[in-house]
């Protein structure tokens, strides 16, 4: 099924019980409050879970430039980077920073990341993801669509719901548990 930015900001709107948009650029104080919000709330959701659909991986190439101290390699980040998922398939944590654009480290080329994706067309959006996106779209514009704080509580517990289902199903991504490795566990092998 086919969606679209218009359809997820009336999905937000209906959860508001405010009038429908066509457009996000049309001549609409709901158009335009969503219009505003829309980016800035789309990435800060993609970027607050490791939703399984925005997971990308990528083999990075050094920078020729070298740090300015300290020695390191940088790499350049892809340019649909939101963030970083901190741990490799063995469960560690890589000694990885991210500094600007770059992330900044002792290993070598190529650097192998996993990291969450800016998507931003919105037929490769998650349904579970729609359905928290919308819903943090509502509570982000509530006060001034609708002039009332009181609904912005059943905002919320919408938004954490859609959050719980996400998580439920599996629509948010949950990094294996390695469990470490001591003298009690190995003294039973």
């Amino acid at each position: 099924m086919a969606t679209s930015e218009v359809a997820i900001a009336n999905r937000a709107l209906q959860k508001l019980g405010a009038k429908r948009i066509e457009s996000l650029t049309q001549d609409h104080p709901n158009a335009r409050s969503m219009n505003a919000a829309y980016i800035l709330v789309r990435d800060a959701e993609l970027r607050r879970y490791p939703w399984s659909f925005a997971i990308k991986r990528e083999a990075l190439a050094a920078d020729p430039a070298d740090t300015l101290w300290g020695g390191w390699n940088r790499f350049s980040l892809p340019n649909d980077f939101l963030a970083l998922i901190r741990d490799d398939e063995t469960g560690q944590a890589p000694d990885w920073r991210i500094e600007g654009i770059f992330i900044v480290t002792a290993d070598a080329a190529p650097l192998n990341i996993r990291y969450i994706a800016r998507i931003t067309d919105p037929n490769f959006f998650d349904a579970l993801f729609i359905e928290a996106f919308a819903a943090k779209l509502a509570l982000e514009c509530c006060e001034e669509i609708t002039q009332s704080s009181s609904k912005k509580e059943s905002l919320k517990s919408d938004y954490d719901f859609a959050i719980n289902q996400a998580k439920h199903i599996g629509a948010i991504d949950k990094p294996a548990f390695v469990f470490a490795e001591d003298d009690w566990i190995n003294a039973r092998l």
